[in-house]
């Protein structure tokens, strides 16, 4: 018997596991607050409790949202992002932004021992990144689906370390807005996923699911997707 706790619903939905746990925390904290244990125990209490139902798919929602931060003591992202390029292409804006990354990427790998997230695809980031460029310069749909999902997981991996690589407490709602609102990679997969969405074979629109959340989608600017 198995139990889960899903942060993206409708994943959990498409994919249809025996039983899962829906939260409403941001991606990458499933148990919400980090060193909030009586939080976190109720968030577990409520998944193993999802085993009394014999028989599945069981899809519930966790129905207390993630505890108030206090902003005033997060640290802040120490990138600041072009706004300015030369060239208007992805190519260009892709590679300038991931470019000014480098540095903050190589200091958060340092400050924790090199560790990383990053090695999933079997290309390095700075190849992703001009692979993805070429498609978004010609309008075109990424065709390789199997290298799809961990390049661009192993890219925003990439992005987030470097965004944390000054030592501190991070607001993971902030973090996830700046990637999404404010870099050239988001903007450019919010534009692929809608050219998934408008495909009319469901499986390639549970593939924009898996590229971008909900939450990204519905902020995202009108000029974002076209």
């Amino acid at each position: 018997m198995t139990t889960g706790i899903s942060l993206v619903r409708e994943n959990t939905v498409s994919m249809k596991p025996p039983r899962s746990l829906w939260v409403s925390f941001p991606l990458g904290r499933p148990l919400g607050i980090p060193l909030d244990a009586s939080f976190q125990h109720r968030v577990i209490k409520a998944a193993l409790n999802l085993l009394s139902n014999a028989k599945g798919p069981v899809l519930e929602d966790f129905l207390e949202d993630v505890p108030t931060i206090d902003e005033t003591s997060m640290t802040t992202c120490p990138v600041s992002f072009p706004k300015n390029f030369d060239d208007d292409s992805w190519k260009a804006r892709l590679v300038k932004e991931y470019t000014t990354l480098q540095p903050w990427y190589e200091m958060s790998l340092r400050r924790r021992d090199n560790r990383t997230l990053v090695g999933i695809s079997d290309l390095p980031p700075g190849k992703n990144i001009q692979r993805l460029a070429n498609y978004l310069d010609k309008n075109q749909r990424p065709d390789d689906i199997q290298r799809l999902k961990p390049a661009i997981e192993d890219l925003k991996d990439y992005y987030q370390e470097a965004m944390i690589a000054q030592p501190g407490d991070y607001d993971a709602d902030t973090l996830f807005n700046i990637f999404w609102q404010e870099t050239q990679l988001g903007a450019g997969l919010l534009l692929i996923c809608k050219q998934y969405q408008q495909s009319d074979n469901p499986d390639l629109q549970l593939i924009a699911r898996m590229l971008a959340p909900r939450k990204a989608v519905s902020k995202a600017p009108e000029s974002d997707l076209d």
